[in-house]
């Protein structure tokens, strides 16, 4: 949150817009919406653009697929099933 919020600061005082990239673990969909909520609430819409927030984990790219397969077919898939496990 203090990060975000430096963002904010910086861009009000100079006008340059600044990324983001959470760092640390996010490795689930859960975790990523948190984060986007935040982006949202603390900078606005722009600020999820790809050229300001982006995440890097492959963990979560897992995550995302498990979900996705969750809501097609009611069931979480094996871990197995997931080329990145």
């Amino acid at each position: 949150l203090s990060m975000v919020r430096m963002i904010r600061e910086f861009y009000q005082k100079t006008g340059i817009e600044i990324g983001y990239k959470p760092a640390g673990g996010i490795s689930s969909a859960k975790t990523a919406l948190t984060y986007m909520a935040l982006m949202k609430e603390e900078l606005g819409v722009k600020w999820l653009e790809p050229h300001l927030f982006r995440f890097g984990a492959s963990s979560l790219l897992t995550d995302i697929e498990r979900q996705l397969e969750h809501q097609v077919t009611g069931r979480y898939a094996a871990d197995y099933r997931q080329p990145m496990v």
